[in-house]
């Protein structure tokens, strides 16, 4: 009886240690601490919701998604210490999202990491850092991006804006990194290309999760007689900005990114702005499409938060799909079977992942955010504010390509 205890006792840590090993481990680093850690913890309860998703159902060819999570802090160099902690765990997959600085990091580490490693292949899934320079000029094989890029999203943005005849004089708040600096850039020159008329009266950046009190910047935009504000603001950065805003009693047209995050719509409610701030995604809780709702209902009722990265299911779906249609795991069969691949996206309608620089392309919304008026057709609210976000505008996948000067090296 002895030896069998022993030899069992032996036995469980090996098959603890075959059951990692035969995991896909999926690194996910992003800011579990510090200003960015609501947003990161956010995307780490949906990137375990979907892993339990499709554990569920068999997994990936048979192999479990293990999610491995990271605390980069919202820093590059962070972030690059603990994407070497998720490959010396055995991860060939990590995925970020907030802050395109550390993407940019990450994305010249992975490739670097590939091209001196044959066989210990890692690919990289951005989800959220939307700098157009990430699959541009800095373009990699290993990097693919399932967020529509920022100049994308300002060029849906700002044929929204073009048809509000009311928008007179327009205020730019970002934050200061590089993200921040392309909202300003493709905001200033998209507006000047299809509103001239319209006065650019204040262009702000600020240091990225750091301002506490964003009151000194509320008062600039009071006074500079703006009618509305483009933010790319997000996180604590966008619900402090919100909230200095409703203190002072600032009454302007909000047109954003990420307003929908952590905070930010107890923020707008506060604000009293109905209907006044504005968000471009892929996706909306309200968008009508029955399977994405059915989706919406379910995740929220498991993570008691309402689902911010649509795109995080179609990055996880489509992995599933490319790995299928490898017959492989291995990242650059993955990779290869992703390129071109088409897709039925989360909210409905077809994207693709383009070969040429690996950016996701799918339609897009604006939606505005404020009271429903048909609860039947609009059932979801926002962090319990009986608010919630109304479609005002589709974008089809068509509409929403744009050209990019990458020049990919293959392995």
């Amino acid at each position: 009886m002895r030896k069998i205890i022993i030899t069992v006792a032996m036995t469980l840590p090996m098959l603890g240690a075959a059951y990692a090993q035969d995991s896909i481990k999926l690194g996910y680093i992003d800011p579990l601490s510090g200003g960015g850690a609501s947003v990161g913890e956010g995307g780490l309860k949906t990137f375990q919701y979907l892993a339990d998703e499709v554990n569920a159902k068999g997994g990936i060819l048979g192999h479990k998604i293990e999610i491995l999570p990271l605390d980069n802090k919202t820093n590059p160099q962070e972030s690059l210490i603990q994407a070497q902690k998720a490959i010396d765990a055995g991860a060939h997959y990590v995925t970020q999202g907030n802050g395109s600085s550390v993407a940019a990091a990450l994305e010249d580490f992975v490739t670097k990491h590939d091209t001196r490693n044959p066989g210990k292949e890692v690919l990289f899934f951005n989800y959220a850092a939307v700098d157009p320079s990430l699959t541009n000029d800095k373009c990699s094989f290993w990097h693919f991006r399932w967020d529509a890029s920022s100049d994308i999203k300002m060029e849906a943005l700002t044929s929204y804006m073009k048809g509000q005849s009311s928008i007179k004089k327009v205020y730019l708040i970002n934050q200061d990194y590089s993200f921040g600096q392309s909202v300003r850039s493709d905001a200033r020159k998209m507006l000047a290309a299809k509103r001239p008329d319209i006065e650019i009266v204040g262009d702000e950046l600020h240091p990225l999760l750091k301002v506490t009190d964003f009151s000194p910047y509320i008062a600039k935009i009071k006074a500079s007689g703006a009618d509305s504000v483009v933010t790319g603001n997000w996180g604590q950065d966008f619900a402090l900005l919100l909230k200095a805003a409703a203190d002072a009693g600032l009454k302007v047209n909000w047109y954003t990114y990420y307003a929908g995050g952590a905070g930010g719509p107890t923020a707008i409610k506060q604000t009293g702005l109905d209907h006044q701030v504005f968000q471009i995604t892929e996706g909306i809780p309200n968008s009508g499409n029955k399977e994405a709702m059915e989706f919406e209902t379910a995740f929220r009722a498991k993570a008691n938060m309402s689902l911010w990265y649509p795109r995080a299911v179609n990055e996880i779906r489509m992995f599933k799909a490319a790995a299928e249609k490898a017959n492989s795991v291995d990242p650059i069969k993955v990779a290869e079977a992703l390129e071109d691949m088409k897709f039925q996206v989360l909210d409905g309608g077809e994207g693709f992942m383009r070969k040429d620089d690996h950016q996701f392309f799918q339609p897009i919304y604006i939606s505005s955010f404020g009271t429903l008026a048909d609860k039947e057709k609009e059932p979801f609210d926002e962090e319990n504010t009986g608010w919630g976000w109304h479609m005002v505008s589709k974008i089809d996948t068509a509409q929403t390509i744009v050209p990019t000067t990458c020049k990919m090296k293959r392995p």
